[in-house]
Formats: C-alpha cells, sequence, structure tokens
C-alpha cells in the first residue's frame, strides 16, 4: 500500500468543484442563490454559448464589502452560518461556503460589488482559484459575478459538457425555478444577447408561471391553498383535463427552495385518483412551507433532496389540500381567455352564396332537372357531340329511369345533400372497327329486360358467361402482407374472435392463445424500423407546431436532435424554452406531437449521449408505440389474422418494453378451471 499523503489544496478544490459544479447550470444556480440570499429585488442572467464561454449575474443585493472579497472565495467561507445549532434550523439557500471556492477552481472569475450606500465599489479576479489584487472600481450597488472559460483547466470533465442548446435549456430551466421559488424577485435571462423571460417580481406566483412556464400552461391551473399538522401547501395544480405525458412538469418548493421529492409527486398523483387519464400526470407548481427544524436540507450536494422529520404528515397535508381543490374546483372562468373580438357590422353584408342557397334551390333556379338520389340527374352527352370521345364521369351519373318506371321519391333530407364537382377524365379516342361486338346471345341476355325491373326493383346487371368476358381479379395484397399469412393455404391455428378489442383468441390443436394486438404490433413496427429497411415516411406538418415543455424535455430533445432529424422530426430551438415541428414521421398522429415528444424526452434523458444505442432504442420504442393499433380500436380481422401468423410463427414473443404478447392456455388447464379435470 502507497503512502497516505494529504492532497494539495489545489488538488481538493478541483475534487470539491466536481461534487458543487457539473454544468453551467449548476454555476448559475449557486451564484443566483447567493443573490438571493444578499436581499436582491432583480437578478439578471446572461449566458454566451451556453453558459461554457461566459456567465454574468447581475444584481441589486446588499453586496460584498471591500476587506471581505478575498475571504469569499476560500473553502468553508460563509456568513449564513455560526454555530453547529445553526445547522438544525438553515432560512437560506447557500450556506456551505463551497460555492463561489469550487467556481473560482475551474473558471476565470471577475467580481465586482459596491454596498448600499457606498460611493464606490471594489473588483477582483481570480483564475483557477488563485486571486489576484482588490482594486476599487465604480460600479452600481449589488453585485456582479462574470464566469469565462468554464472547466478550462479541467479537459476531463469538459468533454462530457453537451451541445451549447442543451446546456442553455439546462440554464433556463435553473432560472425557471428560481423564479417560480421567488416570486417577488424580477427576473431576467439573456442568451447569446437575445432576452428569453422576465417575471414581474410583483409578489404574485401566477404572473410568475405565466411569464416563466408560458401562456397555454399557465391557464390550464387552478390555485391550491390550505394546511394541516403545521404543513402549509399554495401554488397551482393542473385540472384533470390538462394531463401531461410525463412528470416533468411537477415543480415542487420546500421552504422556498427547489426539490425533487418522490414523496410529494406520489401525494399530488394520489389527489387525482380516478379524475385524470390513464397515462397521463398532473402538472403543478406548489410551495410547501413547514418549521425549519422539520426538515433537513443538508442531505445532498446539489441540495435538491430534503429529508422530512414527518413523510405521513407531509404526505397527508398535501394529498388532501390538492383534493380537495380538485373535488371544489370549476371550468375556467371567461376571464382566464383572451376576449372575442368584436362583432363587425356591414351595411350590405356580401351574399354567401355556400350559406344562402341549399342544392335544391339552386337546381330550381338554374332550371334543371330534379334531383334524384342526391346525384346531379344528367343525360350523358351523344358520342357525336364529345366529338368520338367517352367522359369516365358520365358513366357513373345516374341517368333518368325509363318510360314507365317511377321515379324514387327522395326524403326531405336528402335534396340538402350538397352538389361535389366532379372531374372528368377523358379517354382517347378508340377506332370503332378495334371494338369487337358482343356475342350473340350475350346480348340476347342483355336486351331482356328482366320482369322485376318493371316493379322499379333495383337488381344487378346480368352477367356474361366465362366465354363473353374475363373473370374480375381480386386487388393485389400490399407487399408487407403478402406471402403465407394472407395465402388460401390452411393455417395451423384457428381465428376465434376479438375480445374486448384488445386480445385476439386463436386455437392451435387443443391450446388456445390470447394475443396482445397493440403489444403485437409494437413489436412488429420495432423490428420493422431498427432493421431499417425501408426509409421513414415524413409528414410536413400544414402549419408548424411551437411546443413549449420543460426545462428538463427542452434540453433533452435539444441535444438529440440530429437523431430526431433521422427519424422524420424535423424540430428546432424556438427560443424562451419552446420548440418549433415542422416534420413527424408519417405513421405519428399529427394530433399526438406534444405527447410524443413529451415521452420521447423522458426517454432520452435517461439514455445517454446522442449517438449511443440506448438514445436510438429510445427514439425506437416510442415510434413504434405511437404507430402501433391501440387497445379498443375496431381492427380488420384480416389484420388479426396477420398479427396472428407473426406470433405463432414465433417471430414475435415480447414487446420492446419486455411485456408478453401473448398467452397459451392448455386444454388441462381450461378442464380444470372447469372442473373436468
Amino acid at each position: 500500500m502507497k503512502k497516505i499523503l494529504q492532497l494539495p489544496p489545489h488538488i481538493a478544490d478541483l475534487i470539491a468543484a466536481g461534487e458543487v459544479v457539473e454544468r453551467p447550470a449548476s454555476v448559475v444556480k449557486e451564484l443566483v442563490e447567493n443573490a438571493i440570499d444578499a436581499g436582491a429585488a432583480s437578478i439578471t442572467v446572461e449566458i454566451q454559448n451556453g453558459g461554457m464561454s461566459s456567465i454574468r449575474v447581475t444584481d441589486d443585493g446588499e453586496g460584498i464589502p471591500e476587506e471581505d472579497l478575498p475571504t469569499a472565495f476560500l473553502r468553508h467561507a460563509t456568513s449564513k452560518l455560526r454555530t453547529a445549532e445553526d445547522l438544525s434550523a438553515i432560512g437560506t439557500l447557500g450556506f456551505r461556503g463551497e460555492a463561489l471556492a469550487a467556481i473560482s477552481a475551474v473558471s476565470r472569475l471577475d467580481v465586482f460589488s459596491r454596498r448600499r450606500g457606498r460611493d464606490a465599489g471594489a473588483s477582483l479576479s481570480l483564475e483557477g482559484g488563485m486571486p489576484g489584487k482588490v482594486s476599487a472600481v465604480g460600479c452600481p450597488e449589488g453585485t456582479t459575478m462574470v464566469v469565462r472559460d468554464l472547466f478550462f483547466n479541467t479537459p476531463a470533465r469538459l468533454k462530457f459538457m453537451k451541445r451549447d442548446s442543451a446546456e442553455g435549456s439546462a440554464v433556463a430551466g435553473v432560472v425557471q425555478h428560481l423564479s417560480l421559488s421567488h416570486p417577488h424577485i424580477a427576473f431576467h435571462l439573456v442568451k447569446d444577447g437575445q432576452s428569453q423571460f422576465r417575471t414581474p417580481g410583483d409578489s404574485q406566483l401566477k404572473n410568475a408561471v405565466y411569464a416563466a412556464l408560458g401562456r397555454e400552461f399557465a391557464l390550464g391551473l387552478q390555485e391550491v391553498r390550505g394546511s394541516g399538522d403545521g404543513v402549509e401547501v399554495s401554488g397551482f395544480v393542473s385540472r384533470p383535463l390538462c394531463g401531461r405525458g410525463n412528470r416533468a412538469m411537477q415543480i415542487f418548493f420546500v421552504n422556498g427552495r427547489f426539490v425533487k421529492s418522490q414523496l410529494l409527486t406520489a401525494a399530488v398523483e394520489e389527489a387525482y385518483q380516478n379524475q385524470i387519464m390513464k397515462g397521463r400526470f398532473p402538472s403543478c407548481v406548489l410551495h410547501v412551507t413547514l418549521p425549519r427544524d422539520r426538515v433537513d436540507v443538508n442531505v445532498h450536494p446539489a441540495k435538491t433532496v430534503v429529508k422530512f422529520l414527518s413523510d405521513r404528515e407531509v404526505f397527508s397535508a398535501v394529498c388532501h389540500v390538492v383534493r380537495d381543490a380538485l373535488d371544489g374546483g370549476t371550468e375556467p372562468a371567461a376571464a382566464d381567455h383572451p376576449p372575442l373580438p368584436p362583432e363587425r357590422h356591414i351595411a350590405e353584408p356580401k351574399k354567401d352564396f355556400y350559406r344562402q342557397m341549399d342544392a335544391k334551390t339552386f337546381r330550381e333556379s338554374q332550371g334543371g332537372p330534379p334531383n334524384r338520389g342526391g346525384f346531379v340527374t344528367k343525360v350523358p352527352p351523344a358520342p357525336s357531340e364529345l366529338g368520338g370521345r367517352v367522359a369516365v364521369s358520365d358513366v357513373f351519373r345516374r341517368s333518368a329511369p325509363p318510360p314507365g318506371v317511377p321515379a324514387r321519391e327522395v326524403p326531405p333530407a336528402a335534396g340538402k345533400i350538397p352538389i361535389f364537382p366532379v372531374t372528368e377524365t377523358v379517354l382517347p379516342e378508340v377506332p370503332a372497327a378495334s371494338i369487337a361486338p358482343p356475342p350473340a346471345e350475350s346480348a340476347a341476355v342483355l336486351a331482356a329486360p328482366p320482369p322485376a325491373e318493371a316493379a322499379g326493383t333495383a337488381i344487378p346487371a346480368a352477367k356474361a358467361p366465362p366465354s363473353a368476358r374475363e373473370a374480375p381479379r381480386a386487388p393485389e395484397a400490399p407487399e408487407a402482407i403478402q406471402g403465407t399469412l394472407l395465402s388460401d393455404a390452411p393455417a395451423p391455428w384457428r381465428f376465434v374472435g376479438e375480445v374486448l378489442r384488445t386480445y385476439i383468441v386463436a386455437e392451435d390443436g387443443e391450446d388456445v392463445w390470447l394475443i396482445d394486438k397493440h403489444a403485437a404490433h409494437e413489436r412488429i413496427n420495432f423490428d420493422r424500423l431498427k432493421a431499417g429497411e425501408e426509409p421513414v415516411m415524413v409528414q410536413q406538418l400544414l402549419t408548424p407546431e411551437v411546443l413549449r415543455l420543460s426545462p428538463e424535455d427542452t434540453a433533452a430533445l435539444t441535444e438529440h436532435l440530429p437523431l430526431l432529424s433521422q427519424f422524420g422530426f424535423e424540430a428546432e430551438d424556438f427560443g424562451g424554452g419552446s420548440l418549433v415541428v415542422r416534420s413527424i414521421p408519417a405513421d405519428i398522429d399529427a394530433g399526438a406531437v406534444g405527447e410524443t415528444l413529451e415521452e420521447l424526452a423522458q426517454r432520452l434523458r435517461t439514455a445517454g449521449s446522442a449517438d449511443s444505442a440506448a438514445a436510438r432504442d429510445a427514439m425506437l420504442h416510442t415510434m413504434a408505440c405511437k404507430a402501433a393499433i391501440k387497445g379498443g380500436w375496431h381492427s380488420d380481422e384480416r389484420e388479426l389474422r396477420a398479427l396472428i401468423g407473426r406470433v405463432q410463427s414465433g417471430e414475435v414473443r415480447y414487446c420492446p418494453h419486455g411485456r408478453p404478447v401473448a398467452v397459451k392456455l392448455t386444454k388441462y388447464e381450461l378442464e380444470k378451471m372447469f372442473k373436468r379435470a
């Protein structure tokens, strides 16, 4: 064993920086929290290249005294703790005294600060944790921190950074959470010289939600407020019909600190039991306030995990307050929606043809023949009028009935059927000599009117014998389902039917199979996409859709934009935490773009780098699931038979998620159920 030595201070600082500073978003979080603790009323965050080139945080707080500037960047130097008892009742966001030391150890940092009431401020520059000299400068009241060239001296950490757009989205998420935790502070985020969002700082949480998370999200919320067992709960939750595809928009604050808590997530979702659609998740912005000595915030280096003294009390308070709000909630008031434009009054409005006149009135005004069965009755012109040509559209038009046959009465509703334009396809002229006359027996059969025709009964036209015309052929099956599955050869199994519009029942010898049609089709889609035998068909959206997602979802999708493009999703960063989508795969419903991308983001967040096999499989899983037939849908019998054939052949056994596709019941098991064995 090697001799134990104490690490040099520089290496110890780099190790500490690895715990505190993971990415630019970590730097922004620590600097903004210090600004909040300093009593700032306005905070501006500016970043360049996702924060890798430059991060500037400006506040109007109390400022740092000139004599304390060098001390502020030493490890475990803080103004927020004095005794060990203070650890049991922490009321500030930053308290350990490691943030500034860790940030300065892996960057080039400049600080400008001026105390309130002072005539001049002071500045200090540090590089790799080594401070320079303090000098007097002119600057506004408050503190400005400028962090440049992050991780310039730690290449091992630098290579793990993501795309600038992904890092910028992560920074935006941090600022959004901090602005929601302190609505009385005005926040302003500027990315690459462009303003992303700005909160008013008027202490109204809903206004902060509107500014940080968007109008659509804010209008789908309802307020909650209550308390129980010394735990106060306030904020907003989404209405049951506004569920989302993942839990990314569940935002919790404990005593003003953003936290990630499975306990709070479970409490909120328990309140939504039997009120939200299966597979959808509620959204919320909830503030939980309780005595400081009943919560421990010093259990995680990033301070995003807390430990409660009594989990049961917190769970019960959150669940009951949210449930009471949902039970007493009403539909959004008219004031929540933008007012409709005033009705325009025109002295002489232009008459709309399609609204002022129905089809029957139009035909009578034109002097045309009466309507029969909703079709335009028109005698086809003679071939001479067409110059020897025949119009295909005239073949499908219903002509007037022969003499002596009463016209069928048309119900009143039939007269309302609109007339749609018929495109006339003109066939090329065919020489009369090339048309063979019909056989004599065929002509005789066609010439003799059937007895039932005189009574006005519609019967099919007489068929010519095989010698006169060729037997009609069935249309060919698509290439994807041609072969043995739809062939005339008898299958070793028998299709019985479908139950609950979800499970296919098939009989194979003395075994009965129950097949999940969604799981089977999902596996088929997954294998087809993974094989890459055919290109992904893309559909262009008529109107590009702008999606306002959570910061985590936006960061995950922007990081994987090239991978999304490979599978038909043409999207780009739209600024302000939004994505604009211009095209999607043809198998995906255009109305489910947001839901699909939310699910994709949830999978990609745990899939690793954009070029990994796990990220590709995550894309394939979601696309295969969204394109598969769903349980409850009506399916054609041919589709069900094709699925049975793929399952019975052994090609499909498990869905991409690992669930079984089919369950077998033997004859002995069935007889045992009915006490016959």
